[in-house]
């Protein structure tokens, strides 16, 4: 398990092992889990931001499109 992006907003945690991400909404108290043709694409579309432009605001923006109706809140016991 690898932080690989941490913002006010977000943070991407790696599973190299499950090829998957961890997508935490840190405002929003939820999380979503991506592994497989979805990782893939969610990498793609943080690499297809033009390095230029690829700052905290786009990514924020990018996850905030891939959170929206999929992520589960998070519950502690």
């Amino acid at each position: 398990m690898n932080v690989v992006y941490n913002s006010n907003s977000y943070a991407i945690v790696a599973y190299p092992v499950q090829q998957g991400f961890e997508l935490v909404d840190k405002l929003g108290g939820r999380s979503l889990y991506v592994q497989g043709s979805v990782a893939i694409g969610l990498r793609e579309a943080i690499d297809s931001i033009p390095y230029e432009d690829r700052d905290e605001a786009s990514i924020d923006s990018l996850l905030d499109d891939y959170c929206v109706g999929a992520a589960r809140p998070i519950v502690f016991h």
